[in-house]
């Protein structure tokens, strides 16, 4: 299935890539401005109907031509409008040169907006294109409108937001609404980027889909069902719980029980046919005064482990929730090479010292392993990666997930699921409640289920933080983790 331009992701450089190529089609680049220009004009008056006054900032740019265009647009249909500019307007040139030139609106420099009460701005300052932090006036700017509390509509993405990886620069907008053109960029969806948009609208100014797509890395996309749902087996008329396949979670010991339940929960409630705790014997007594449909395994050591493995139908393990940190959740993990394995928390802190003993038990093969780093595990087994700051959040991801050879869930409210091919996906489904104890250990049992099924690492993985989020969502604020599993339902 073809993917809508609309949920397609461009970064900053395939859009200008975009607008190259249109322009050398010999499409009029003014025209696709006036249609940009007009739809922001349409879009303020349609949502701020009783705004007193539209201020309209404009830089200096293809970004403050569009605002030009908004501008007059704006005036034309009646409205009361306000123009400020960044720099000297006269040293504008091409499309924004035009605009400029068609804009019967007279400007001030930008220093001297003054909010006031009625007041909409349009951000048209920086938009996506923006690698460096905002001047000292426009940051003086910013904080004038946020302090007025001004409601902004801003043109592409508001000014201050790197459009690559969703960061503040400096100091940016907090717009009430965004209007882009043709495909959304990664900072629209990476955080804070996401939160500062507001309601994104992406509007198609006419420039051919052809175009677009030429320039769209297919590899990066929003995580949503049609990206991995034809990946997800599903249950026939003939299926029994044997060819939904046996996932084993391991247990910490008598004082850490309950992680490896709610994952060994989630993952039945994901649709595992059968689904084991492996305790060790200490653990036993407490783990089976809290069990029925998931069974109960005594796993002492790696020797033990070995030995239980000669059952081929154990296929997939979840190590990390509640397990503790060290030697024996390494050995364990690297007993598990050949087997389809979700590592989490306490298994991740394990490879610290050495995370390429880890990357190489797994390197052969078909990508078996799934990591699930938040943002402090990510930095130990990922250092480097973690430290460059040229690298944004699907960056890192992807770069993580080639050299484990891993899918990778970098977690977070926004939370990337990197391939080991260069795909990645940005989860923007999470409700802000999901910030709770137990919450990641649910969302490896998630992961877990749907891979014991036979889903490919990567599609269980994004997957499962979609659902992780859905549960999120249909258990409502103030979830426990007991009331997300509760919440967890089966494609």
């Amino acid at each position: 299935m073809m993917v809508p331009l609309a949920d397609l992701l461009l970064s900053p450089d395939d859009m200008t890539a975009v607008d190259r190529d249109a322009a050398a089609s010999s499409i009029d680049s003014y025209g696709l401005m006036e249609r940009a220009g007009q739809a922001v004009a349409a879009s303020a008056l349609r949502h701020f109907p009783g705004a007193l006054r539209f201020v309209v900032l404009c830089g200096p740019g293809n970004n403050g031509g569009d605002g030009y265009v908004t501008a007059r647009a704006l005036q034309q249909s009646g409205a009361s409008v306000k123009l400020f500019h960044l720099g000297e307007s006269m040293r504008l040139k091409g499309d924004a040169a035009r605009a400029f030139a068609d804009c019967p609106v007279k400007g001030e420099a930008i220093a001297q907006y003054v909010p006031r009460a009625g007041d909409v701005v349009i951000d048209a300052i920086f938009g996506a294109g923006l690698s460096r932090p905002v001047p000292a006036e426009v940051e003086a700017v910013i904080v004038r409108v946020g302090e007025a509390d001004i409601p902004v509509i801003a043109i592409d993405l508001p000014s201050g937001l790197d459009g690559a990886s969703g960061q503040i620069l400096g100091a940016a907008f907090r717009a009430k609404r965004t209007v882009t053109f043709m495909a959304r960029k990664p900072g629209h969806i990476l955080l804070p980027g996401r939160d500062l948009c507001g309601e994104l609208e992406v509007f198609d100014i006419g420039i051919p889909a052809r175009i677009v797509r030429a320039h769209a890395d297919n590899l990066i996309g929003e995580n949503t069902p049609m990206q991995w749902q034809a990946k997800i087996p599903s249950a026939g008329a003939d299926t029994h719980k044997y060819k939904r396949g046996h996932l084993v979670v391991f247990s910490g010991g008598p004082n850490a029980t309950g992680a490896a339940r709610m994952s060994a929960m989630a993952g039945l409630k994901a649709g595992a046919g059968l689904v084991t705790i492996a305790s060790p014997p200490e653990a036993m007594a407490v783990n089976a005064g809290s069990l029925t449909a998931i069974m109960l395994h005594a796993v002492d050591d790696e020797a033990s482990l070995r030995a239980w493995l000669a059952d081929q139908r154990l296929s997939t393990f979840i190590l990390g929730p509640g397990f503790g940190a060290g030697e024996k959740a390494c050995q364990f993990c690297l007993a598990l090479a050949d087997r389809h394995l979700v590592l989490d928390a306490d298994g991740i802190t394990s490879f610290r010292d050495e995370p390429q003993r880890l990357f190489d038990a797994f390197a052969a093969g078909p990508t078996r392993l799934v990591l699930t780093p938040h943002e402090g595990e990510f930095g130990r087994l990922f250092p480097d990666i973690a430290a460059d700051a040229s690298l944004n959040k699907v960056d890192k991801a992807r770069a993580a997930a080639a050299r484990a050879h891993a899918a990778i869930i970098y977690k977070g409210a926004d939370s990337v699921i990197a391939a080991p091919d260069g795909r990645a996906l940005i989860n923007a489904n999470a409700p802000p409640w999901l910030a709770t104890a137990g919450s990641g250990d649910v969302l490896a049992g998630i992961v877990g289920g749907l891979m014991t099924q036979g889903a490919p690492a990567f599609e269980a993985a994004a997957a499962g933080v979609w659902l992780h989020g859905l549960a999120g969502q249909h258990a409502g604020k103030g979830l426990t983790a007991e009331d997300l599993v509760a919440s967890v339902k089966p494609l």
